[in-house]
C-alpha cells in the first residue's frame, strides 16, 4: 500500500462524521423524476396521493440516497491525494416516506474498518424535523491504491 492511500485510509478513522441538512422542495422531486425517468405518481401526481393513506407525494426514496451521497463526499473532504470511491450501500431502508417540504438532516458516521481491504462502513440516517426516520442504510469507502 502506497503511502498517500495509507494516509487517507487512516484519516478515515472510526467515529469520523459529516452531517447535511436541505429541506426538499418541489423542484428536487420534478428534477430528480426528469433526471432518472421515475414519474411514478407517488412522486408527481397530487390528486392521486390524497387518496392513498400518505395523503400527499412522496419524495423518491433513491433521492435521500444522494443526500447519503453528498455526506461521503464531505467525509472524505481534503484527504490526502488518494482514490476513495464508493463501494456501495448495503441494508438501505426507507421506515417512514420524506415528503416534500421536509427538512431532513443527513449523519455519516464511520462504525467499522477493515484494514485489510482497505474499506470504511458507515451508518447513515435520514431524520426529518418531525423526527421521522424516512432512511437508513450501510455506506461503504474503499481507498484504491
Amino acid at each position: 500500500m502506497g503511502a498517500a492511500a495509507r494516509e487517507a485510509f487512516a484519516a478515515l478513522h472510526l467515529g469520523k462524521t459529516a452531517t447535511m441538512r436541505k429541506t426538499v422542495g418541489e423542484s428536487d422531486v420534478y428534477l430528480f423524476a426528469g433526471i432518472t425517468g421515475d414519474l411514478g405518481p407517488n412522486h408527481v401526481d397530487e390528486e392521486f396521493m390524497r387518496k392513498t393513506p400518505y395523503g400527499r407525494r412522496i419524495a423518491h426514496g433513491v433521492l435521500a440516497v444522494g443526500f447519503m451521497s453528498t455526506c461521503s463526499t464531505k467525509v472524505i473532504g481534503d484527504l490526502p491525494p488518494a482514490a476513495v470511491v464508493s463501494y456501495g450501500y448495503d441494508r438501505i431502508r426507507f421506515p417512514k416516506p420524506l415528503f416534500i417540504g421536509d427538512t431532513v438532516t443527513v449523519t455519516y458516521e464511520i462504525v467499522e474498518r477493515d484494514e485489510a481491504t482497505m474499506r470504511t462502513f458507515a451508518k447513515v440516517t435520514c431524520i426529518t424535523e418531525r423526527g421521522d426516520t424516512v432512511a437508513v442504510g450501510t455506506h461503504i469507502l474503499k481507498v484504491v491504491e
